[in-house]
């Protein structure tokens, strides 16, 4: 039996922080960052049978194309990922009245539709982009045991060619669902590791009045490239997504809309557009 203390529910017997009971949740799930962004999504929807929001987590769930769909705002950063994911799958594979852990585990799909910088001058503006790996500079999921589902070749090959320092903490790489990526992949869709951060200014490489650590890490995360895989973008979520989808047995699959270049120095002109042709793209995939 898991105690109170570790899964904490409302009074209402929801969980804490999303606020949500097992049935208001579907089984396919979209993931924005910004709790407005759910509108932009579920305004497309045949109907929308319940609605929440506590703090920055608002939910949403409705059917498209006849297809029952939930979005969810996660809020920004790997810290608040471990909360939705955790709260997630707590709903389907935990029983909340009983504190126990189901007998049969439940597997959800989550796809996160966010904006990104790319890293790439030939990832334009305007683009999309899917994650095949998650690339963490964050250190949050090194408080799980990541180890049988990290691509370890891959990580020694990027601290080495950054010269990384590790007293920052040591990245990891967690690979895409691939039956997500089957499903929503095709030509129009540009493909790499996605770079997650743990913050958006200095670990990011932005100076304001603060000196970072390393200046060059972001044209060494250019250059990077293992066995066909290079640094398509960064943000602040995907590899949180990936590792702890990894882990509790869900498919997880980041989609971006490139509304700057990091590499060129460019910014979209209409970054509203990008984002409503990604959200129209994905649920189009996600109908099928």
């Amino acid at each position: 039996m898991i105690k109170s203390s570790e899964l904490i529910l409302n009074p209402d017997g929801s969980v804490y922080h999303l606020n949500l009971k097992p049935e208001h949740i579907a089984h396919d799930i979209i993931f924005v960052g910004d709790q407005n962004r759910v509108e932009k999504i579920t305004k497309h929807f045949d109907s929308i049978e319940f609605s929440t929001q506590k703090r920055e987590f608002k939910t949403q769930t409705g059917t498209y194309k006849g297809k029952r769909m939930t979005v969810l705002s996660s809020g920004i950063g790997p810290d608040n990922i471990d909360i939705v994911m955790n709260e997630l799958d707590a709903l389907v594979n935990i029983d909340l009245t009983t504190r126990t852990i189901k007998e049969t585990l439940t597997s959800l799909n989550i796809v996160r539709i966010g904006t990104s910088g790319s890293l790439q001058a030939d990832i334009p503006v305007d683009s999309f982009v899917m994650g095949t790996h998650g690339l963490g500079l964050d250190n949050m999921l090194r408080s799980y045991l990541i180890d049988d589902i990290c691509e370890k070749d891959i990580e020694e090959a990027f601290i080495k060619h950054t010269n990384w320092d590790l007293r920052k903490g040591t990245p990891y790489v967690i690979a895409c669902s691939e039956t997500l990526k089957e499903k929503i992949e095709s030509p129009k869709i540009h493909t790499g590791i996605t770079g997650t951060a743990g913050g958006f200014y200095g670990p990011q490489g932005r100076v304001l009045r603060l000196g970072i650590q390393d200046l060059e890490l972001n044209s060494k995360m250019d250059s990077f490239e293992f066995n066909g895989h290079r640094m398509a973008n960064l943000e602040m979520e995907t590899s949180a997504i990936y590792g702890l989808g990894k882990l509790l047995g869900h498919n997880c699959l980041s989609m971006n809309a490139i509304i700057a270049n990091r590499a060129n120095g460019t910014f979209s002109d209409d970054p509203y557009k990008a984002v409503d042709e990604l959200i129209e793209y994905t649920l189009n995939k996600l109908a099928e």
